[in-house]
C-alpha cells in the first residue's frame, strides 16, 4: 500500500525535497495534501504535477489565484491557517510531514496528532516551544513522531534495535556554519549575503541564518531532549565541519554508534516517511576516499552566544524556550531586512529572556500568549 502524505510547507526547502523523494518512489508514496504560505506559483505547479486531494494557501489574498489555476483539476482548494488545521485531520492521510517554518507549525501539528496521524517532524520549533505538551499528546494518541532533521534522524537510526539499551549521552554534530573560527570583531559587520552562504547545506533563509549563529543547533538540542526523552546533561554538541557524521549515540557500556552520509536531506526525509523500511535509492554515495580527514572541535559559546542561550533556556524550562524561539524568529527576520546586525540578534534574544514573565508549567494558551508577548517586545527592541 502506498503511504498517502500531507506536506505542510510544500514550497520550502524540505517540502520540495520531499516531493523529489515521492517522485522518485511512485510505488511507495502518493501526495494527499500540499500547503504553502505565499508561494502560489510553485504550489500551483506542484499541485498540477502531483494531483493531491487538496491544497491550502495560507495567505488568504492568494486564494483566487490558486483556485482559478486549478479549476480544471479535481483538486480541492482552501485558504488560511484554519484550513491547514482542518485538512490534516482527513481520513485519507497516513502521515503528515510538518515542514512549515517556525512557530507557525505548532497548531497544525497538534491537530494532526489529535487525529492520530503519524508525524514526520521537520519543524523543530514545535518541540522547542511545546515539547512536553506534544510528546504527552503523542503518547496519549499512540502517534509516532519520526524525526526529519539530519541530526535527529541520525540518532533515531543509531537507536534502531537499541531501544532497550539506556543512552549515556548523544552527540549532535554542527558544521559551524560559514563563520566557524571567526571572532566577534569579524561578526560585527557580516552581511546577510555572507551569512546565507552555508558551506555544506542548501536550506531556507531562516534556518541558514540560524545555522550561522548556532541557534539552529540550540533548537536541535531542545528538540532532541523531547524526541528521545533525555536529560539536559545528556546532550552534547561538537563542531564537525565536513557534515559527514550526522550525530552519534553513546551507550552505557561506552560504545558509540554514528550515522554517516553526504549532506543530503532526501535520505532522512525518505527514512522518516517509510520507516521502518529502507527504500532503495539513487542518492549519491559517501566514500571515505573523498573525505580522508574528518575533524571535530568544541563550539565557541562565547562568540556564538545563541547556543549558550538555548542551553540556558532549556535548563530553565517552562516557557523560556518559547521566549527564546519567538525572539529569535523576530531577530532573524530583522537581520534579513538589514535592520539589526548579526551579533545584535543574540542581544535581542537575551533581553527578551530576561524581561518576559516566566511560567514554570505553561499551558498551551500560556505558550500562545508568551509567543505573542515576546514578539511584541522583540519588535519594540528592533525598532529602538
Amino acid at each position: 500500500m502506498k503511504k498517502r502524505v500531507a506536506i505542510l510547507g510544500a514550497t520550502g526547502s524540505i517540502g520540495t525535497q520531499a516531493l523529489d523523494v515521492i517522485k522518485a518512489q511512485p510505488d511507495a508514496f502518493e501526495v494527499e495534501v500540499l500547503t504553502a504560505h505565499s508561494n502560489a506559483d510553485l504550489l500551483i505547479q506542484q499541485a498540477i504535477e502531483f494531483q493531491p486531494n487538496a491544497v491550502v494557501i495560507t495567505k488568504d489574498e492568494l486564494y483566487e489565484t490558486v483556485r482559478e489555476a486549478l479549476a480544471s483539476h479535481p483538486i480541492k482548494v482552501y485558504a488560511g491557517m484554519n484550513a491547514v488545521n482542518s485538512v490534516v485531520e482527513m481520513d485519507s492521510i497516513d502521515i503528515v510531514l510538518t515542514a512549515m517554518v517556525g512557530y507557525a507549525g505548532l497548531e497544525s501539528t497538534i491537530k494532526a496528532i489529535e487525529a492520530g496521524k503519524s508525524i514526520a517532524l521537520a519543524n523543530k520549533e514545535t518541540l522547542v516551544v511545546a515539547g512536553q505538551l506534544i510528546t504527552q499528546l503523542a503518547r496519549e494518541k499512540g502517534v509516532n513522531i519520526y524525526p526529519v532533521d539530519s541530526e535527529h534522524s541520525a540518532i533515531f537510526q543509531c537507536l534502531a534495535g537499541e531501544f532497550h539499551n539506556p543512552i549515556e549521552k548523544i552527540i549532535l554534530t554542527a558544521s559551524g556554519g560559514p563563520f566557524r573560527g571567526k571572532d566577534r570583531n569579524f561578526l560585527q559587520t557580516v552581511t546577510k549575503a555572507q551569512a546565507l552562504k552555508h558551506p555544506n547545506w542548501d536550506m531556507g533563509a531562516k534556518i541558514t541564518i540560524d545555522s550561522a549563529s548556532l541557534m539552529n543547533k540550540g533548537l536541535e538540542v531542545m528538540e532532541a531532549k523531547w524526541l528521545f526523552g533525555l536529560k539536559n546533561e545528556q546532550i552534547e554538541v561538537v563542531v564537525h565541519p565536513q557534515s559527514i557524521v550526522h550525530s552519534l549515540v553513546q551507550f552505557e557500556d561506552g560504545s558509540l554508534k554514528a550515522q554517516l552520509g553526504l549532506p543530503d536531506m532526501k535520505l532522512p526525509i525518505q527514512y522518516a516517511l517509510h520507516y521502518p523500511n529502507r527504500l532503495k535509492s539513487d542518492f549519491p554515495r559517501f566514500s571515505f576516499l573523498d573525505y580522508p580527514t574528518l575533524t571535530f572541535e568544541q563550539p565557541d559559546l562565547e562568540t556564538f552566544r545563541n547556543l549558550a542561550l538555548a542551553y540556558s533556556a532549556m535548563e530553565k524550562g517552562g516557557n523560556a524556550p518559547c521566549v527564546l524561539n519567538a525572539a529569535n524568529e523576530v531577530a532573524v527576520a530583522a537581520y534579513l531586512r538589514d535592520e539589526i546586525g548579526f551579533l545584535a540578534m543574540s542581544d535581542l534574544i537575551s533581553d527578551c529572556l530576561a524581561k518576559v514573565a516566566y511560567i514554570a508549567t505553561p499551558s498551551l494558551s500560556d505558550l500562545v500568549h508568551t509567543d505573542q508577548e515576546t514578539r511584541r517586545m522583540a519588535q519594540e527592541l528592533v525598532n529602538g
